[in-house]
């Protein structure tokens, strides 16, 4: 669940820019599927948690997503993947990531 200051412009970009399965249950309440997930869990002294979508190619993400006037933060270069962040229309942050580690889902 991911709550927004704009849900609906925030569904929107997940259907129309980013291009992900749903399925509309009922008076525009779209559920996404989402591609195969991974989990990790990382040391920290609260219980929070994050959301990144991952991909094969950073470089071909952040230049579509500049096709849709979507800006990315510069990629950076993690331990574990390369790493770009955007905003979603309802002012959340995206983090999107090409990993540098091996994949269950591979």
């Amino acid at each position: 669940m991911i709550y927004s200051a704009d849900a609906d412009a925030d569904r929107a970009f997940f259907r129309d820019v980013l291009a992900m399965e749903h399925v509309d249950a009922g008076d525009g309440w779209l559920i996404f599927r989402l591609p195969p997930a991974e989990l990790a869990f990382h040391p920290g002294a609260d219980s929070s948690h994050e959301l990144y979508l991952t991909c094969d190619d950073i470089e071909a993400f952040v230049d579509r997503m500049a096709q849709h006037a979507v800006t990315c933060s510069e990629v950076s270069e993690q331990s574990w993947g390369r790493l770009t962040q955007l905003t979603l229309p309802g002012g959340g942050l995206l983090g999107v990531y090409e990993p540098a580690h091996p994949s269950p889902v591979n």
